[in-house]
Protein backbone atom coordinates (compact mmCIF):
# COMPACT_ATOMS: atom_id res chain seq x y z
CA UNK A 1 0.00 0.00 0.00
CA UNK A 2 2.90 2.39 0.66
CA UNK A 3 4.07 2.05 -2.92
CA UNK A 4 0.55 2.64 -4.27
CA UNK A 5 0.02 5.84 -2.29
CA UNK A 6 3.52 7.07 -3.08
CA UNK A 7 2.91 6.37 -6.76
CA UNK A 8 -0.22 8.55 -6.51
CA UNK A 9 2.01 11.36 -5.24
CA UNK A 10 4.34 10.94 -8.20
CA UNK A 11 1.39 11.09 -10.60
CA UNK A 12 -0.17 14.02 -8.68
CA UNK A 13 -3.36 11.96 -8.26
CA UNK A 14 -5.60 11.75 -5.14
CA UNK A 15 -3.06 13.86 -3.27
CA UNK A 16 -5.15 14.52 -0.17
CA UNK A 17 -6.11 10.87 0.32
CA UNK A 18 -2.58 9.60 -0.42
CA UNK A 19 -0.92 12.01 2.03
CA UNK A 20 -3.39 11.30 4.83
CA UNK A 21 -2.99 7.56 4.33
CA UNK A 22 0.81 7.80 4.31
CA UNK A 23 0.74 9.86 7.51
CA UNK A 24 -1.36 7.12 9.11
CA UNK A 25 1.13 4.48 7.97
CA UNK A 26 4.04 6.57 9.31
CA UNK A 27 2.78 6.14 12.90
CA UNK A 28 4.22 2.62 12.83
CA UNK A 29 8.02 2.71 13.25
CA UNK A 30 8.68 -0.07 10.73
CA UNK A 31 6.42 1.43 8.08
CA UNK A 32 7.92 4.84 8.77
CA UNK A 33 11.39 3.52 7.94
CA UNK A 34 10.10 1.99 4.72
CA UNK A 35 8.42 5.24 3.78
CA UNK A 36 11.59 7.24 4.55
CA UNK A 37 13.48 4.96 2.16
CA UNK A 38 10.86 5.61 -0.53
CA UNK A 39 11.05 9.36 0.09
CA UNK A 40 14.82 9.38 -0.43
CA UNK A 41 16.11 12.97 -0.41
CA UNK A 42 12.55 14.26 -0.02
CA UNK A 43 12.41 16.00 -3.42
CA UNK A 44 8.91 14.73 -4.22
CA UNK A 45 7.42 15.78 -0.86
CA UNK A 46 9.21 19.14 -0.92
CA UNK A 47 7.67 19.77 -4.34
CA UNK A 48 4.20 19.31 -2.86
CA UNK A 49 4.78 22.36 -0.62
CA UNK A 50 4.03 24.44 -3.74
CA UNK A 51 0.73 22.71 -4.58
CA UNK A 52 -2.33 24.90 -5.02
CA UNK A 53 -4.45 22.95 -2.51
CA UNK A 54 -3.63 24.24 1.03
CA UNK A 55 -4.55 20.91 2.64
CA UNK A 56 -2.05 19.16 0.40
CA UNK A 57 0.63 21.66 1.46
CA UNK A 58 -0.28 21.14 5.09
CA UNK A 59 -0.16 17.32 4.99
CA UNK A 60 3.00 17.29 2.90
CA UNK A 61 4.73 19.44 5.53
CA UNK A 62 3.49 17.23 8.37
CA UNK A 63 4.64 14.08 6.55
CA UNK A 64 8.10 15.60 6.05
CA UNK A 65 8.22 16.16 9.80
CA UNK A 66 6.98 12.62 10.53
CA UNK A 67 9.85 11.25 8.42
CA UNK A 68 12.37 13.72 9.91
CA UNK A 69 13.75 14.60 6.48
CA UNK A 70 16.55 16.91 7.64
CA UNK A 71 17.37 18.14 4.12
CA UNK A 72 13.87 19.66 3.94
CA UNK A 73 14.47 22.20 6.74
CA UNK A 74 15.27 25.16 4.48
CA UNK A 75 12.46 24.48 1.95
CA UNK A 76 10.02 24.13 4.86
CA UNK A 77 11.14 27.47 6.32
CA UNK A 78 10.83 29.14 2.92
CA UNK A 79 7.35 27.68 2.44
CA UNK A 80 6.39 28.80 5.97
CA UNK A 81 7.26 32.43 5.28
CA UNK A 82 5.56 32.55 1.88
CA UNK A 83 2.41 30.76 3.11
CA UNK A 84 -0.70 32.98 3.07
CA UNK A 85 -3.27 30.46 4.32
CA UNK A 86 -3.20 30.80 8.11
CA UNK A 87 -4.33 27.30 9.07
CA UNK A 88 -1.37 25.83 7.14
CA UNK A 89 1.41 27.91 8.75
CA UNK A 90 1.50 26.03 12.07
CA UNK A 91 1.91 22.72 10.18
CA UNK A 92 5.25 23.93 8.76
CA UNK A 93 6.37 24.76 12.30
CA UNK A 94 5.23 21.37 13.61
CA UNK A 95 7.42 19.75 10.96
CA UNK A 96 10.36 22.10 11.58
CA UNK A 97 10.19 21.29 15.27
CA UNK A 98 11.20 17.69 14.46
CA UNK A 99 14.31 18.75 12.51
CA UNK A 100 17.60 20.41 13.37
CA UNK A 101 16.72 24.08 12.92
CA UNK A 102 19.12 25.67 15.42
CA UNK A 103 20.62 27.90 12.70
CA UNK A 104 17.22 29.55 12.24
CA UNK A 105 16.70 30.52 15.90
CA UNK A 106 17.04 34.27 15.30
CA UNK A 107 14.47 34.04 12.52
CA UNK A 108 12.02 32.28 14.84
CA UNK A 109 12.57 34.88 17.57
CA UNK A 110 11.86 37.70 15.12
CA UNK A 111 8.65 36.04 13.95
CA UNK A 112 7.54 35.43 17.55
CA UNK A 113 8.04 39.12 18.34
CA UNK A 114 5.97 40.09 15.30
CA UNK A 115 3.11 37.78 16.30
CA UNK A 116 3.19 38.90 19.95
CA UNK A 117 2.84 42.55 18.96
CA UNK A 118 0.05 42.14 16.42
CA UNK A 119 -3.69 42.33 17.10
CA UNK A 120 -5.28 39.64 14.91
CA UNK A 121 -8.83 39.81 13.58
CA UNK A 122 -11.37 37.69 15.43
CA UNK A 123 -11.43 34.99 12.73
CA UNK A 124 -7.61 34.81 12.75
CA UNK A 125 -7.03 34.43 16.50
CA UNK A 126 -7.23 30.63 16.56
CA UNK A 127 -4.66 30.16 13.80
CA UNK A 128 -2.32 32.84 15.14
CA UNK A 129 -2.46 31.16 18.55
CA UNK A 130 -1.55 27.81 16.97
CA UNK A 131 1.34 29.43 15.15
CA UNK A 132 2.59 31.08 18.37
CA UNK A 133 2.32 27.78 20.23
CA UNK A 134 4.36 25.86 17.65
CA UNK A 135 6.92 28.66 17.43
CA UNK A 136 7.18 28.63 21.19
CA UNK A 137 7.87 24.90 21.26
CA UNK A 138 10.74 25.31 18.80
CA UNK A 139 12.27 28.29 20.64
CA UNK A 140 11.98 26.56 24.03
CA UNK A 141 13.53 23.38 22.61
CA UNK A 142 16.47 25.36 21.20
CA UNK A 143 16.98 27.76 24.11
CA UNK A 144 15.99 25.51 26.97
CA UNK A 145 14.32 26.93 30.09
CA UNK A 146 16.05 28.54 33.04
CA UNK A 147 15.13 27.30 36.49
CA UNK A 148 13.86 29.81 39.03
CA UNK A 149 14.79 30.09 42.70
CA UNK A 150 12.15 31.18 45.20
CA UNK A 151 13.44 34.21 47.16
CA UNK A 152 10.41 35.10 49.30
CA UNK A 153 8.01 38.05 49.54
CA UNK A 154 8.66 41.75 49.52
CA UNK A 155 5.30 42.45 51.18
CA UNK A 156 2.60 40.39 53.00
CA UNK A 157 0.69 38.01 50.77
CA UNK A 158 -2.62 36.19 50.98
CA UNK A 159 -2.19 32.41 50.92
CA UNK A 160 -4.67 29.55 50.97
CA UNK A 161 -3.62 26.35 52.73
CA UNK A 162 -5.78 23.76 50.94
CA UNK A 163 -6.57 20.84 53.24
CA UNK A 164 -8.52 18.37 51.09
CA UNK A 165 -10.84 17.58 54.03
CA UNK A 166 -13.41 19.29 56.28
CA UNK A 167 -11.24 19.66 59.40
CA UNK A 168 -10.07 23.18 58.62
CA UNK A 169 -10.07 23.85 62.36
CA UNK A 170 -7.00 21.65 62.85
CA UNK A 171 -4.94 23.59 60.32
CA UNK A 172 -6.34 26.90 61.59
CA UNK A 173 -5.12 26.11 65.12
CA UNK A 174 -1.68 25.29 63.70
CA UNK A 175 -1.59 28.63 61.89
CA UNK A 176 -2.78 30.56 64.94
CA UNK A 177 0.11 29.06 66.88
CA UNK A 178 2.64 30.87 64.67
CA UNK A 179 4.19 34.21 65.77
CA UNK A 180 2.02 37.29 65.18
CA UNK A 181 4.81 38.88 63.14
CA UNK A 182 4.41 36.06 60.61
CA UNK A 183 0.63 35.69 60.46
CA UNK A 184 -1.37 38.90 60.27
CA UNK A 185 -4.75 37.24 59.87
CA UNK A 186 -6.18 33.72 59.40
CA UNK A 187 -9.67 32.30 58.85
CA UNK A 188 -11.48 29.26 57.50
CA UNK A 189 -11.84 29.10 53.70
CA UNK A 190 -13.85 26.74 51.46
CA UNK A 191 -10.57 25.09 50.39
CA UNK A 192 -8.99 25.10 53.85
CA UNK A 193 -7.49 28.11 55.65
CA UNK A 194 -6.81 31.57 54.23
CA UNK A 195 -3.82 33.39 55.70
CA UNK A 196 -2.36 36.86 55.38
CA UNK A 197 1.33 36.17 55.94
CA UNK A 198 4.44 38.33 56.02
CA UNK A 199 6.55 35.38 54.87
CA UNK A 200 5.93 31.87 53.68
CA UNK A 201 8.72 29.96 55.46
CA UNK A 202 6.94 29.30 58.82
CA UNK A 203 3.94 27.89 56.94
CA UNK A 204 6.12 25.27 55.28
CA UNK A 205 6.63 23.43 58.57
CA UNK A 206 2.90 22.93 59.20
CA UNK A 207 1.87 19.37 58.40
CA UNK A 208 -1.94 19.29 58.24
CA UNK A 209 -2.56 21.01 54.89
CA UNK A 210 -2.04 19.48 51.48
CA UNK A 211 -1.20 22.39 49.18
CA UNK A 212 -0.15 26.03 49.36
CA UNK A 213 -1.99 28.25 46.86
CA UNK A 214 -1.96 31.96 46.05
CA UNK A 215 -5.39 33.44 45.13
CA UNK A 216 -5.26 35.52 41.96
CA UNK A 217 -7.64 38.45 42.37
CA UNK A 218 -9.15 39.62 39.08
CA UNK A 219 -11.06 42.76 38.14
CA UNK A 220 -14.19 40.83 37.28
CA UNK A 221 -15.44 37.21 37.28
CA UNK A 222 -13.40 34.93 35.03
CA UNK A 223 -15.68 33.30 32.48
CA UNK A 224 -15.07 30.16 30.43
CA UNK A 225 -14.35 32.22 27.31
CA UNK A 226 -10.63 31.50 26.77
CA UNK A 227 -9.70 34.93 25.41
CA UNK A 228 -11.40 36.80 28.26
CA UNK A 229 -10.15 34.33 30.87
CA UNK A 230 -6.56 34.73 29.68
CA UNK A 231 -6.78 38.51 29.80
CA UNK A 232 -8.26 38.54 33.32
CA UNK A 233 -5.75 36.03 34.72
CA UNK A 234 -2.76 37.77 33.15
CA UNK A 235 -3.97 41.18 34.39
CA UNK A 236 -4.26 39.88 37.96
CA UNK A 237 -1.21 40.06 40.25
CA UNK A 238 0.12 36.87 38.61
CA UNK A 239 3.21 38.31 36.93
CA UNK A 240 3.90 40.71 39.81
CA UNK A 241 3.91 37.76 42.22
CA UNK A 242 6.15 35.62 40.00
CA UNK A 243 8.69 38.43 39.60
CA UNK A 244 8.62 39.43 43.27
CA UNK A 245 9.31 35.90 44.53
CA UNK A 246 12.08 34.99 42.07
CA UNK A 247 15.31 36.69 41.08
CA UNK A 248 15.43 35.29 37.53
CA UNK A 249 13.61 37.08 34.72
CA UNK A 250 13.40 34.12 32.34
CA UNK A 251 9.94 32.90 31.24
CA UNK A 252 8.04 30.52 33.54
CA UNK A 253 6.85 27.12 32.36
CA UNK A 254 3.35 26.46 33.65
CA UNK A 255 0.56 23.95 33.48
CA UNK A 256 -3.20 24.39 33.79
CA UNK A 257 -5.47 22.39 36.09
CA UNK A 258 -9.25 22.89 35.94
CA UNK A 259 -11.36 21.41 38.74
CA UNK A 260 -15.13 21.27 38.71
CA UNK A 261 -18.02 19.51 37.04
CA UNK A 262 -17.40 19.81 33.32
CA UNK A 263 -17.49 17.35 30.45
CA UNK A 264 -13.97 15.98 29.79
CA UNK A 265 -14.01 17.07 26.14
CA UNK A 266 -15.16 20.60 27.05
CA UNK A 267 -12.53 20.80 29.81
CA UNK A 268 -9.72 19.64 27.50
CA UNK A 269 -10.75 22.10 24.79
CA UNK A 270 -10.94 25.02 27.21
CA UNK A 271 -7.54 24.25 28.77
CA UNK A 272 -5.88 23.97 25.37
CA UNK A 273 -7.31 27.28 24.17
CA UNK A 274 -6.63 29.09 27.45
CA UNK A 275 -3.01 27.90 27.57
CA UNK A 276 -2.40 29.21 24.05
CA UNK A 277 -4.06 32.54 24.85
CA UNK A 278 -2.04 32.94 28.06
CA UNK A 279 1.18 32.44 26.13
CA UNK A 280 0.11 35.10 23.65
CA UNK A 281 -1.28 37.47 26.29
CA UNK A 282 1.94 37.26 28.31
CA UNK A 283 4.17 37.64 25.23
CA UNK A 284 5.68 34.27 26.12
CA UNK A 285 6.56 35.23 29.69
CA UNK A 286 4.43 32.16 30.42
CA UNK A 287 5.14 28.97 28.48
CA UNK A 288 2.71 26.09 28.63
CA UNK A 289 4.38 22.78 29.46
CA UNK A 290 2.76 19.50 30.48
CA UNK A 291 6.01 18.09 31.85
CA UNK A 292 8.79 20.38 33.07
CA UNK A 293 6.85 23.19 34.78
CA UNK A 294 7.49 25.41 37.81
CA UNK A 295 4.03 26.88 38.28
CA UNK A 296 0.49 25.60 38.10
CA UNK A 297 -2.55 27.72 37.43
CA UNK A 298 -5.25 25.98 39.44
CA UNK A 299 -8.73 26.90 38.26
CA UNK A 300 -11.86 26.06 40.26
CA UNK A 301 -15.37 26.31 38.83
CA UNK A 302 -17.78 28.01 41.25
CA UNK A 303 -21.55 27.54 41.45
CA UNK A 304 -22.12 30.36 38.95
CA UNK A 305 -19.97 28.56 36.37
CA UNK A 306 -17.16 31.11 36.61
CA UNK A 307 -13.51 30.38 37.29
CA UNK A 308 -11.69 31.16 40.53
CA UNK A 309 -7.93 31.16 39.76
CA UNK A 310 -5.04 30.26 42.08
CA UNK A 311 -1.30 29.93 41.60
CA UNK A 312 0.73 27.00 42.93
CA UNK A 313 4.52 27.41 42.91
CA UNK A 314 6.73 24.36 42.64
CA UNK A 315 9.76 26.59 43.20
CA UNK A 316 8.97 26.81 46.93
CA UNK A 317 10.95 24.14 48.82
CA UNK A 318 8.51 21.80 50.61
CA UNK A 319 10.60 19.34 52.65
CA UNK A 320 7.99 18.37 55.26
CA UNK A 321 7.06 15.05 53.60
CA UNK A 322 10.37 14.36 51.88
CA UNK A 323 10.54 11.00 53.66
CA UNK A 324 7.67 9.69 51.57
CA UNK A 325 9.66 8.17 48.75
CA UNK A 326 7.04 5.51 48.06
CA UNK A 327 3.28 5.03 48.04
CA UNK A 328 0.74 2.43 46.93
CA UNK A 329 -2.75 2.90 45.51
CA UNK A 330 -4.56 3.08 48.86
CA UNK A 331 -1.90 5.08 50.76
CA UNK A 332 -3.19 7.92 52.90
CA UNK A 333 -1.75 11.34 52.09
CA UNK A 334 0.81 12.46 54.71
CA UNK A 335 -1.08 15.70 55.40
CA UNK A 336 -4.26 13.70 56.12
CA UNK A 337 -2.33 11.36 58.42
CA UNK A 338 -0.80 14.36 60.21
CA UNK A 339 -4.26 15.88 60.65
CA UNK A 340 -5.64 12.63 62.12
CA UNK A 341 -2.86 12.28 64.69
CA UNK A 342 -3.35 15.96 65.59
CA UNK A 343 -6.99 15.24 66.35
CA UNK A 344 -5.99 12.23 68.43
CA UNK A 345 -3.06 13.98 70.16
CA UNK A 346 -4.67 14.21 73.66
CA UNK A 347 -4.92 10.40 73.68
CA UNK A 348 -1.36 9.74 72.46
CA UNK A 349 1.23 8.83 75.10
CA UNK A 350 4.94 9.50 74.88
CA UNK A 351 6.87 6.23 75.06
CA UNK A 352 3.86 4.08 74.15
CA UNK A 353 3.89 0.73 72.37
CA UNK A 354 2.07 1.34 69.10
CA UNK A 355 0.70 -0.96 66.38
CA UNK A 356 -0.66 -0.19 62.92
CA UNK A 357 -2.33 -3.41 61.69
CA UNK A 358 -2.86 -2.12 58.11
CA UNK A 359 0.23 0.05 57.85
CA UNK A 360 0.71 0.26 54.07
CA UNK A 361 3.88 2.30 53.52
CA UNK A 362 4.01 3.42 57.16
CA UNK A 363 2.63 6.96 56.86
CA UNK A 364 0.35 6.86 59.93
CA UNK A 365 3.13 5.56 62.19
CA UNK A 366 5.68 8.05 60.88
CA UNK A 367 3.35 11.02 61.35
CA UNK A 368 2.40 9.79 64.83
CA UNK A 369 6.11 9.62 65.74
CA UNK A 370 6.66 13.15 64.39
CA UNK A 371 4.04 14.45 66.84
CA UNK A 372 4.49 12.25 69.93
CA UNK A 373 7.49 9.88 70.05
CA UNK A 374 6.68 6.25 70.88
CA UNK A 375 8.91 3.58 72.42
CA UNK A 376 7.99 0.73 70.07
CA UNK A 377 6.25 0.87 66.71
CA UNK A 378 4.99 -2.16 64.79
CA UNK A 379 3.60 -2.00 61.26
CA UNK A 380 1.75 -5.00 59.80
CA UNK A 381 0.50 -5.43 56.26
CA UNK A 382 -0.39 -8.46 54.17
CA UNK A 383 0.96 -6.76 51.03
CA UNK A 384 4.69 -7.48 50.83
CA UNK A 385 5.51 -4.65 48.44
CA UNK A 386 3.93 -2.11 50.82
CA UNK A 387 6.05 -3.45 53.68
CA UNK A 388 9.21 -3.11 51.59
CA UNK A 389 8.32 0.45 50.58
CA UNK A 390 7.36 1.29 54.16
CA UNK A 391 10.81 0.29 55.40
CA UNK A 392 12.36 2.68 52.87
CA UNK A 393 10.06 5.53 53.95
CA UNK A 394 10.80 4.95 57.64
CA UNK A 395 14.54 4.94 56.98
CA UNK A 396 14.23 8.23 55.07
CA UNK A 397 12.28 9.71 58.00
CA UNK A 398 14.78 8.43 60.56
CA UNK A 399 11.99 6.54 62.36
CA UNK A 400 12.44 3.01 63.69
CA UNK A 401 9.46 0.80 62.85
CA UNK A 402 9.34 -2.96 62.96
CA UNK A 403 7.54 -3.92 59.75
CA UNK A 404 6.00 -7.38 59.46
CA UNK A 405 4.38 -8.89 56.38
CA UNK A 406 1.43 -10.80 57.79
CA UNK A 407 -2.33 -10.91 57.94
CA UNK A 408 -3.34 -8.96 61.03
CA UNK A 409 -5.76 -11.67 62.06
CA UNK A 410 -2.90 -14.22 62.17
CA UNK A 411 -0.51 -11.92 64.02
CA UNK A 412 0.63 -12.92 67.51
CA UNK A 413 2.44 -10.87 70.15
CA UNK A 414 3.56 -11.82 73.63
CA UNK A 415 2.69 -8.48 75.25
CA UNK A 416 0.03 -5.81 74.86
CA UNK A 417 -0.05 -2.54 72.95
CA UNK A 418 -0.93 0.82 74.48
CA UNK A 419 -2.30 2.01 71.17
CA UNK A 420 -3.55 0.65 67.87
CA UNK A 421 -3.73 3.35 65.21
CA UNK A 422 -4.67 2.72 61.57
CA UNK A 423 -6.37 3.83 58.39
CA UNK A 424 -8.85 0.99 57.83
CA UNK A 425 -9.29 -0.44 54.30
CA UNK A 426 -12.26 0.94 52.36
CA UNK A 427 -14.99 -1.38 51.11
CA UNK A 428 -14.06 -1.46 47.42
CA UNK A 429 -15.63 -4.52 45.79
CA UNK A 430 -16.38 -6.27 49.07
CA UNK A 431 -19.99 -7.00 49.93
CA UNK A 432 -21.81 -5.65 52.97
CA UNK A 433 -21.60 -9.08 54.59
CA UNK A 434 -17.84 -9.28 54.01
CA UNK A 435 -17.28 -5.84 55.54
CA UNK A 436 -19.48 -6.73 58.52
CA UNK A 437 -17.31 -9.82 59.12
CA UNK A 438 -14.14 -7.76 58.69
CA UNK A 439 -15.16 -5.23 61.35
CA UNK A 440 -16.22 -8.01 63.71
CA UNK A 441 -12.81 -9.67 63.33
CA UNK A 442 -10.98 -6.32 63.67
CA UNK A 443 -12.65 -5.42 66.97
CA UNK A 444 -12.21 -8.94 68.34
CA UNK A 445 -8.51 -9.18 67.40
CA UNK A 446 -7.72 -5.66 68.63
CA UNK A 447 -9.34 -6.42 71.99
CA UNK A 448 -6.82 -9.23 72.53
CA UNK A 449 -3.84 -7.02 71.70
CA UNK A 450 -4.77 -3.82 73.56
CA UNK A 451 -3.59 -3.28 77.12
CA UNK A 452 -6.15 -2.22 79.75
CA UNK A 453 -6.67 1.51 79.37
CA UNK A 454 -5.27 1.39 75.82
CA UNK A 455 -6.80 3.20 72.86
CA UNK A 456 -7.97 2.08 69.44
CA UNK A 457 -7.66 4.94 66.92
CA UNK A 458 -8.89 4.33 63.39
CA UNK A 459 -10.12 6.15 60.29
CA UNK A 460 -13.20 4.71 58.59
CA UNK A 461 -16.27 5.56 56.52
CA UNK A 462 -18.30 2.60 57.85
CA UNK A 463 -20.13 4.15 60.80
CA UNK A 464 -22.82 1.47 60.83
CA UNK A 465 -20.35 -1.40 61.26
CA UNK A 466 -18.35 0.57 63.83
CA UNK A 467 -21.37 1.37 66.01
CA UNK A 468 -22.59 -2.22 65.76
CA UNK A 469 -19.30 -3.59 67.11
CA UNK A 470 -19.24 -1.02 69.91
CA UNK A 471 -22.67 -2.27 71.00
CA UNK A 472 -21.52 -5.89 70.89
CA UNK A 473 -18.21 -5.37 72.71
CA UNK A 474 -18.84 -4.03 76.19
CA UNK A 475 -15.10 -3.82 76.86
CA UNK A 476 -14.83 -0.86 74.49
CA UNK A 477 -15.98 2.72 75.04
CA UNK A 478 -16.25 5.35 72.31
CA UNK A 479 -14.24 8.30 73.60
CA UNK A 480 -14.48 10.61 70.59
CA UNK A 481 -15.68 10.67 67.01
CA UNK A 482 -14.47 13.35 64.60
CA UNK A 483 -16.18 13.91 61.26
CA UNK A 484 -13.39 14.46 58.73
CA UNK A 485 -15.16 14.25 55.36
CA UNK A 486 -18.87 14.73 55.72
CA UNK A 487 -19.61 14.05 52.05
CA UNK A 488 -18.03 10.57 52.09
CA UNK A 489 -18.80 9.88 55.77
CA UNK A 490 -15.17 9.47 56.81
CA UNK A 491 -14.60 9.78 60.56
CA UNK A 492 -11.77 9.36 63.03
CA UNK A 493 -12.80 7.14 65.93
CA UNK A 494 -11.02 7.03 69.28
CA UNK A 495 -12.14 4.02 71.29
CA UNK A 496 -10.92 3.29 74.82
CA UNK A 497 -10.26 -0.14 76.30
CA UNK A 498 -11.95 -0.41 79.67
CA UNK A 499 -10.00 -1.52 82.71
Amino acid sequence: MLEKYYEDLRKRENLREALQSLRGQAKDSVRRQELAALAGDGTLLIGLLSEEDPKVRKNAALLIGDLALSQAAEPLLTAYYRETTLFVKSAYLTALGKLDVSRYLDSFRTRMKELSEMTPAEDEKKHISEEIRELGKIITKLEGTQKHVFTGFQKPRVIVLATGHDRRDVTLREVEGLPARTVKKAAAHPLGVIVSAAEVKPLLDLRTYRELLFPLHTRQPVTRVPEQAAEEIWNSELWELLRECHSEEAPFCFRLELRGKLEPSEKASFIKKLAARLEAESCRKLINSTGDYEAELRLYLNKQGNIVPFLKLYTIPMPRFSYRKNAVAMSIHPSAAAMLVRLAQPCLKRGARVLDPFCGVGTMLIEREMLVPAAEKYGIDIFGEAVKLGRENAAAAGVQIRFIQRDYFDFTYDGKFDEIITNLPVRGKQSKEEMDAFYAAFFKKSKRLLAPGGVLIFYSNEEGFVKKQLRLHTGYKLLQQFVVQEKNHFCLYIVGMKG
